[in-house]
């Protein structure tokens, strides 16, 4: 007999799901060994949220959706704030949940399908055996289109017999399935809108073409880049599409808060701004201070209906299709004469490789976080994986570390502003790419907030490199609202021993105070990375992240022009 929790981890298997992430209970554990069964990598987590957050990260450095699995009620719960961040990053992740009987909730189930529609997953319930599978592939399928899923199987059906689905007709399903995705077409811009863009680009005496996420999944980077050198613009991403123009010599690197001073200001310089796949978030815009108030700003995305009212001209489309056409319309054209990259080239040049000055603030046991950053920065290996949680001490290494695409970076909890999955993200990306080095940068209080996933890092064989950027507080809080009169008591601690803990669990460790402690990672990385190295960065807590004093001086002074 096939079961319906074995038919399934078969039908998932055969759509191309190689491992999967979870937390069992009664709910789950026998989809699970369906899962298993059908030859998937199974990766036990601490916690159901955790487990989202691996399934998550695997995906952002592979591009392949994949599973992650919990048990019904509380442990659907747990899940919820990790699931709400694959959901608005656009995550490939498809949950595979226990749920209430057909015949109605019990005492400890929870309206599961209200909950992950209110965080804005997908929602697939399975109400029979025979459709189990059909439902199952529905699910995947909206995985891979960048729709955080979940698929709830009722606890009177884990184990009905599912039999009468032959082998036959799974794999008819199967390869149906795999038509119908390869057979959806990218949105096609209307002409009409594509002529007001190239009309703005052939006025514009400064262009500057930024790629967000959008445009690194629709493949559309040497698209921007050939209808970039065709206008004689320059480039730009947002930090989720890190890495997308690197080694480009017109690239001034990020865009948003994160920008070397030099390319803020040349940024500041465009008249003309196209956005391919970028959601434009007040990051991105620095909160209104990252563009000139009279430049044009076009958005180019599958959801452009949405967004900043900041916004001049949207188009609904795919960035590579328009990339494409916009390319074709400029080449019908004259082409522009000497322009804005001659007489910006050595500033370009100097943005991109802008190292800001600073007085070091270290002593007294603690490092200055920059001069870690930067010593940090000499020693890492160029492919590596960065794998970030949130906090005010995200702008160093993001400037400082750059990766060598955008699927070399897992920035966790910025869609949902949540802390605390960083370790869990460590282990999606050592899982999903072993070739590259796994960096995984934290807060002391998002290394506590996730702290159990830190064994599962270490147990699961991964090598990894842990920075934990500890100034016994939630800086950015303690920064941000201590001016504002907070009580600073409520976000300040006692020292953490991160060292004692990473070696308890059986991981490697070391206390950093001076770039002298950094001899660790020299030796660890000459002995070809062997497990994870975990080091507890005692840093100065005086040192404010440039992002944040911005924010702190008020509002940007000149509001736009009408």
């Amino acid at each position: 007999m096939t079961t319906t929790a074995e038919l399934i981890g078969q039908t998932l298997a055969g759509l191309g799901v190689q491992c999967a992430f979870g937390v069992v209970g009664g709910g789950n554990i026998l989809a699970v060994a369906g899962l298993t069964g059908a030859g998937v990598r199974y990766v036990s987590a601490r916690h159901e949220g955790a487990a989202v957050a691996m399934a998550d990260a695997y995906h952002r450095v592979t591009g392949r959706a994949t599973v992650c699995t919990t048990s019904h009620g509380a442990g659907f719960t747990n899940a919820l704030t990790a699931l709400a961040e694959a959901a608005r990053h656009g995550s490939g992740v498809l949950l595979l949940c226990g749920d209430a009987p057909l015949r109605g909730r019990r005492r400890h189930d929870v309206d599961q399908t209200a909950l992950a529609a209110s965080v804005g997953a997908r929602v697939f319930r399975i109400v029979s055996a025979a459709s189990a599978a059909e439902t199952a592939a529905a699910a995947l399928r909206a995985a891979n289109a960048g729709s955080a899923s979940v698929l709830c199987l009722p606890n009177d059906l884990v184990t009905a017999d599912a039999s009468e689905t032959t082998s036959t007709e799974r794999s008819a399903l199967i390869q149906a399935d795999l038509a119908d995705a390869s057979a959806e077409d990218p949105t096609v811009p209307p002409l009409a809108e594509l002529a007001a863009v190239a009309g703005a680009l052939a006025r514009a005496r400064r262009p500057l073409l930024l790629a967000g996420q959008g445009a690194w999944r629709a493949g559309a980077g040497k698209a921007i880049v050939d209808l970039g050198d065709r206008l004689g613009a320059l480039y730009a991403t947002t930090v989720m599409a890190s890495g997308l123009f690197i080694g480009n010599p017109w690239s001034v690197g990020v865009m948003g808060g994160f920008a070397t001073p030099g390319a803020a200001a040349l940024i500041r310089e465009a008249d003309l701004v196209v956005a391919f796949g970028a959601g434009l978030d007040p990051f991105t815009l620095h909160h209104g201070r990252m563009l000139d108030p009279d430049a044009t700003l076009v958005r180019i995305d599958i959801a452009a209906g949405v967004g900043p009212d900041r916004v001049d001209l949207r188009v609904r489309a795919d960035a590579s299709v328009a990339a494409s056409a916009l390319l074709d319309l400029a080449n019908a054209r004259p082409r522009p004469g000497a322009g804005w990259r001659e007489s910006v080239a050595e500033r370009v040049a100097l943005a991109r490789d802008q190292r800001p000055r600073y007085d070091d603030a270290g002593g007294d046991g603690r490092i200055d976080p920059r001069t870690l950053t930067r010593s940090l920065g000499e020693l890492l290996p160029a492919e590596r994986t960065l794998v970030l949680d949130g906090g005010q001490f995200i702008e160093w290494p993001i400037r400082s570390w750059p990766v060598p695409d955008p699927a070399g970076l897992a920035f966790m909890g910025a869609a949902f502003q949540a802390i605390g999955l960083g370790f869990a993200g460590a282990v999606g990306a050592a899982v999903g790419r072993p070739d590259r080095l796994t960096v995984a940068v934290l807060g002391d209080g998002g290394a506590l907030m996730g702290l159990p996933e830190l064994e599962t890092l270490i147990r699961c064989g991964a090598s990894a490199l842990v920075v934990i950027y500890d100034d016994a507080a939630f800086g950015f809080e303690v920064h941000m609202y201590g001016p504002q009169g907070a009580d600073l008591s409520s976000a300040t601690f006692a020292d953490t021993d991160f060292a004692a803990l990473a070696r308890a669990l059986g991981g490697q460790a070391q206390t950093v105070r001076s770039p002298a402690d950094l001899w660790t990672v020299r030796s660890w990385l000459a002995s070809n990375r062997p497990g994870v190295l975990v080091l507890d960065c005692k840093v100065a807590r005086n040192v404010v992240a440039d992002f944040l004093t911005d924010l702190l001086s008020g509002p940007p002074d000149q509001p736009r022009k009408e």
